[in-house]
């Protein structure tokens, strides 16, 4: 994972004006790192940036947006995906998460809003995922350096009481 406060996203949308749209949108809205692509190939061959975030078209040229889905869930299983389609059907909306996807968007008059909304919601999980470990680290350290503390305790009161010396 990049940056948590600006991730790298890549916008996989075969329809320029509408690729260069979210693009433009996203950085409006503070998402800087982002990479354009305008077919599923071009986002495949690209994915050693290591992407956090792919928003892409269902139904792409070539390579439909499921193809890149289970493309790059095998190499980048961390990269979260956020579908946008035109067809309101929940039998594609099912298949886009059966296979992985965070979530898919019709598109809409609120399409952009509820993009950024996906966006910092997968930003937020990632944020609280991170804390957790760290947390759980910090205890694991607590509980070393204590054993040590104790342990040190044990081995000054038995030199102490049989009086070995080192």
């Amino acid at each position: 994972m990049q940056n948590v406060k600006n991730p790298l996203i890549f916008v996989v949308e075969d329809n320029k004006v509408y690729n260069k749209l979210i693009v433009n949108y996203l950085n409006s809205n503070k998402f800087t790192n982002v990479k354009a692509f305008y077919t599923g190939e071009d986002c495949v061959e690209n994915i050693k940036l290591s992407p956090d975030i792919i928003i892409q078209d269902y139904l792409l040229e070539g390579m439909n947006g499921i193809d890149v889905l289970k493309k790059v869930k095998k190499i980048k299983p961390e990269t979260e995906f956020i579908f946008l389609s035109g067809q309101d059907s929940m039998d594609v909306a099912i298949n886009t998460m059966k296979y992985g996807a965070y979530d898919y968007i019709v598109k809409d008059q609120m399409t952009l809003e509820k993009m950024v909304n996906k966006v910092n919601q997968i930003l937020s999980v990632r944020s609280l995922k991170k804390s957790k470990k760290q947390y759980k680290i910090g205890i694991v350290l607590f509980f070393v350096v204590l054993f040590i503390i104790v342990l040190f305790i044990i081995l000054f009161f038995f030199t102490e009481m049989f009086g070995v010396n080192r």
